[in-house]
């Protein structure tokens, strides 16, 4: 079986059925942006950057862009997770990635001006989950700060990886909701154009000891498909009512 076959199978078996989006402004929504870094996203960057230019992560950086220059244009808030690491303090199974001082642990150039917009927090994080990785050494969250701040009713989240910092941060936050501390958070959304993941193909995969193969559209579909069946909302389409 082909590979395209393969990915259509299991769409027809695991659907997400997502849906589109529209603000008006009524529900008080903040922008999540997760590890959107040179490190992840730009070709020839690191370890676990591209290698060749890739349409998928290609186009989760141009929405997301659009998304965060319309939150900010609105002055709503924006929450920007950074993966950072300390060289001494590596994070199995992955190489060396995103070290702390090196341009791999900044945004994307076409998201640096975020760094001067007075409605975002940026949030360097050292693990996958950037939910575990905005506690503070006292035992306050920066991430549950900043929703209750500003009183946030939903969360629109975009990024990378589909289904591993992206899928990992959602169900933290659910599970948080769940539990009420993210009071008066009430829901999770995750834009699919806005998501992607890295591409390792079977043959590749088998030429590196100890690597799985991660075929970029599937896995990408499974994140979609997790989030969702942890509660979270999917959309294909992100617009606002004028």
């Amino acid at each position: 079986m082909s590979s395209e076959r393969a990915i259509d199978l299991v769409k027809n078996e695991l659907p997400v059925d997502d849906e589109s989006m529209v603000f008006s402004g009524d529900v008080r929504t903040g922008l999540v942006l997760v590890d959107i870094v040179n490190g992840f996203c730009t070709v020839g960057a690191g370890h676990l950057a591209p290698k060749v230019p890739d349409k998928q992560i290609s186009r989760m950086v141009d929405e997301s862009t659009r998304l965060a220059r319309m939150f900010c244009e609105k002055k709503w808030p924006v929450f920007a997770f950074l993966d950072t690491h300390h060289p001494d303090v590596p994070e199995p199974p992955y190489p060396p990635h995103c070290l702390a001082g090196t341009e791999e642990a900044n945004l994307v150039p076409a998201l640096q001006w975020l760094e001067n917009e007075s409605n975002v927090t940026l949030r360097r994080k050292d693990c996958i989950d950037g939910f575990l990785g905005s506690f503070e050494k006292d035992g306050s969250n920066i991430f549950v700060d900043w929703v209750k701040k500003h009183q946030i009713e939903a969360i629109l989240i975009v990024g990378i990886c589909t289904d591993v910092c992206v899928l990992d941060f959602v169900c933290s936050a659910l599970s948080a909701r769940n539990r009420g501390y993210l009071t008066p958070l009430r829901d999770v959304i995750v834009y699919s154009g806005g998501c992607a993941t890295f591409d390792l193909p079977l043959h590749v995969a088998r030429s590196i000891t100890g690597a799985l193969a991660h075929p970029q559209e599937l896995m990408h579909h499974v994140g979609l498909y997790m989030a969702k069946g942890r509660g979270a909302k999917v959309v294909s389409e992100v617009s606002y009512a004028t």
